[in-house]
């Protein structure tokens, strides 16, 4: 048995960074072990690479509605090898080399290799390729703070696994564009990757059991999404299945529930994500493996109050900022402090990268009112703004506020529209501080900026 630390952080993606740097900052002996890469999935297979593929199509986008800027740009298309190069410098060629200094200069002892509990306060860690295999186990003298993420989901589907599927991973860092992709699933990475790969030229077929995409969302916000990407000749089969798959040499066919076949060179398959707690030796403590950590308010597992579970393993708010937000709690728990989680789950603030972006939090109006909340909608037009004339001129897309007319606050919000995701946080603060409406009429928004659309609540809120 090792020596031991004060805490054991189990998995090195964002939300165990944080929660390794803030527990070393104040004074902890600590230990980040990570199986993979330190940086986790958003930082190599997810949130930064996707956005690097997105950006170029949507700076396109934003090009051909000014007047005199490169006004042949949209007609010469993308230069899609340089777009996989920058995505490629963006996910530092899949090594984390340039993420160590942040942990050395903190302290924190990185661990590479795979993590499971064997016990109380005991972590058990097996590296790749070590002479015997025989995993050498370490002793946490305060907690241990769990933080192994999620991977793709793949759903029972006849012969889905034999066709050998892209999931999230595969078609964020793909080294070639396919002629032809199919996609499974319409929710948030689904129209993301549609959008990238089809504005790098592959023709892109989206499937969607749901009867919308992004079904989570404000109606509005499906329609204006969907008609983006068939703006970009992104076909969609909304409100049907995939009854089963096969792989064959011309690519993957896809047999739907309504008997429509698809073919494409490629499927990627984005319909959810697996919490990674099936390895992860749940059970030596009393845990069941294969399910979200619960957890409560303190992001502390109940009945041990040794050990934490932050990020997606948790299941509240699959998000990476949630994950970081948690930390932050937890850290603070285990120093002793107060702090409690209040702002996540499904009303955490989050956005949508395509073009019409979506950014949201709170509630919709829907599910305000399936809340019990007595809840109206103001709605305006994104473009509507003296600033839109500058930044997303004419582009398509709504804005709506949710009230609670009965305590006068504002408790959701959606701006959907081009590159809304940075008018979102003044959302998030309203919300997060229940600041009321007659408070919120007195913050002025500059002119001319499209922030001016918070104008609608001094007018109808």
């Amino acid at each position: 048995m090792s020596g031991g630390f004060d805490v054991i952080v189990i998995g090195g993606g964002p939300a165990g960074e944080v929660a390794a740097g803030q527990l070393a900052e104040r004074g902890r002996a600590v230990a980040l072990v990570e199986r993979e890469l330190v940086g986790g999935e958003c930082s190599y297979w997810a949130c930064m690479p996707s956005k690097a593929l997105l950006r170029p199509g949507e700076l396109l986008d934003e090009i051909a509605r000014v007047p005199g800027v490169a006004d042949d740009a949209p007609a010469r298309g993308l230069d899609a090898a340089a777009v996989l190069r920058r995505r490629d410098e963006v996910i530092h060629g899949l090594d984390d080399a340039a993420q160590l200094p942040w942990l050395e200069q903190r302290g924190v002892t990185l661990v590479r290799g795979q993590a499971r509990l064997a016990g109380e306060r005991r972590v058990a860690v097996t590296v790749a390729g070590a002479e015997g295999g025989e995993p050498v186990v370490h002793e946490a003298r305060e907690a241990v703070v769990l933080s192994t993420g999620s991977g793709a989901l793949l759903p029972p589907i006849p012969g889905l696994v034999d066709a050998q599927p892209w999931t999230s991973r595969e078609a964020t860092t793909a080294d070639a564009v396919p002629a032809t992709l199919l996609v499974l699933g319409g929710g948030v990475v689904g129209v993301e990757l549609a959008q990238a790969w089809a504005s790098l030229g592959a023709r892109v077929t989206v499937i969607e059991a749901a009867d919308r995409l992004i079904a989570r969302e404000e109606p509005f916000a499906s329609m204006q999404v969907a008609e983006g990407l068939q703006r970009r000749g992104v076909a969609l089969r909304v409100g049907v299945g995939a009854a089963s798959v096969a792989r064959a040499e011309d690519g993957t066919t896809v047999t739907l529930e309504d008997g429509e076949r698809l073919t494409g060179e490629r499927l990627l398959v984005a319909i959810g994500r697996r919490v990674r707690t099936d390895d992860l030796g749940l059970e030596t403590v009393g845990l069941e493996p294969g399910k979200p950590i619960e957890v409560d308010e303190r992001t502390r597992v109940p009945g041990r109050s040794w050990l934490y579970a932050i990020g997606d393993v948790n299941g509240r708010a699959q998000l990476t900022h949630m994950g970081k937000y948690q930390a932050r709690v937890a850290v603070d728990a285990i120093c002793g402090g107060t702090l409690r989680v209040r702002a996540d789950g499904p009303l955490a603030p989050r956005v949508i990268f395509t073009d019409p972006s979506v950014a949201a939090v709170g509630h919709t109006l829907a599910s305000a009112r399936e809340a019990g909340i007595a809840a109206r909608a103001v709605d305006r037009d994104t473009s509507g703004t003296a600033g839109a004339s500058f930044h997303g001129r004419d582009a398509p897309g709504t804005t709506r506020f949710v009230l609670d007319t009965e305590r006068e606050l504002l408790v959701g919000a959606t701006f959907v529209g081009s590159d809304v995701a940075e008018l979102l946080h003044a959302a998030t603060v309203a919300i997060a501080g229940e600041v009321p409406l007659a408070t919120l009429r007195h913050a002025v928004p500059a002119f001319p900026t499209r922030s001016e659309l918070w104008l609608g609540l001094a007018v109808d809120g």
